[in-house]
């Protein structure tokens, strides 16, 4: 059986994305075949489809991290059938009509919640409870500090850490996205790039005790000289270069703690403990108003690369969605 999915013809720029037809994938033990109704969009995918982030062994080529969906089919125990409606983070393949979810991800979605709402939660905010709880160790009281504040994964970060009780200092690169960080419960926000001493800012507000950063390269000395006593520096990306000095002296003084951590290399069990962090805690906290969905834009599958562009661009506030309704309908 063949299904139609964004396919590569090469590591690349946008253009070298188009739809094709694959076979469909087959399930392993414990897994789900899912009918995708969305897949989110992440700055993941654009760095593999540039071939910097290859899968993981095993994984599926095609991009595509989280989607929601219909059950197909089930292979070996699972809380699920067919036709039950799910959401969750998969290895890849995310981009198709058929995506493989591991059943142990798998998160039932709620009727009240749509298709695309749903494929935009689990990479965002499971990186950043991950990253904010089990590595952060964030506690009520302390401090956050965020860059790009205004990205998916940011955007859930500025309101898990506002769930904790933590304070948060946000950045993100405009005036628009400013606003957005501020109304998404941040203390403070202002733009690092325009900052010469961002790090003496936060110093000034009482410093950080965990700092979030997708950026790396330029910001890591001003936010080891903003970090805390004891603070964490948890650093999830490489946009901003992957090389930097730094004061090794004030990183033993202070016991500052500089941390890589990244999603998609997690083993199964701590992926399923996310999973279950996000159908436990924060679908709860989304149903009482705690928190709310941050969904910047859709795109059909087939205007992928558009859906990319506006990624590069950074022109969105929360998460990008691609919608399959078309595609699956036809189907």
């Amino acid at each position: 059986m063949s299904m139609q999915a964004v396919m590569q013809s090469r590591p690349g720029g946008r253009e070298t994305l188009e739809l094709g037809i694959v076979e469909k994938p087959v399930l392993g033990d414990g897994q789900l075949l899912v009918r995708v109704m969305a897949a989110g969009v992440n700055r993941a995918d654009v760095v593999q489809r540039e071939g910097q982030y290859p899968p993981p062994p095993g994984a599926s080529a095609i991009l595509g991290l989280e989607v929601a969906g219909v059950v197909e089919s089930v292979r070996g125990p699972s809380r699920f059938q067919p036709g039950d409606a799910v959401f969750g983070l998969v290895e890849g393949g995310g981009y198709a009509e058929y995506a493989v979810l591991d059943s142990e991800l798998a998160i039932p979605k709620p009727d009240s919640m749509s298709w695309v709402e749903a494929a935009s939660l689990p990479e965002a905010w499971m990186t950043a409870w991950l990253n904010l709880v089990e590595v952060g160790r964030l506690a009520e009281g302390q401090a956050l500090l965020v860059h790009a504040g205004a990205s998916g994964v940011g955007a859930a970060a500025i309101q898990l850490a506002r769930l904790l009780g933590a304070r948060v200092w946000a950045t993100a690169g405009s005036e628009e996205k400013l606003e957005y960080c501020y109304n998404l419960g941040a203390d403070e926000a202002f733009n690092a790039r325009q900052e010469a001493d961002f790090g003496g800012k936060v110093k000034a507000w009482g410093g950080a005790d965990v700092i979030l950063d997708p950026v790396g390269g330029a910001y890591l000395e001003q936010n080891l000289s903003c970090l805390n006593l004891d603070g964490r520096l948890v650093l999830i990306g490489v946009m901003g270069g992957g090389r930097s000095e730094i004061n090794l002296g004030r990183l033993l003084v202070k016991r500052q703690s500089l941390i890589g951590s990244t999603l998609r290399s997690q083993p199964k069990a701590v992926k399923a403990r996310l999973a279950r962090a996000l159908e436990t805690e924060i679908l709860p906290a989304l149903r009482q108003g705690m928190v709310r969905l941050t969904l910047d834009s859709t795109y059909p599958l087939a205007a992928v690369a558009e859906a990319h562009e506006a990624m590069e661009g950074n022109r969105n506030l929360g998460k990008i969605v691609l919608t399959l309704f078309p595609v699956t309908a036809a189907s």
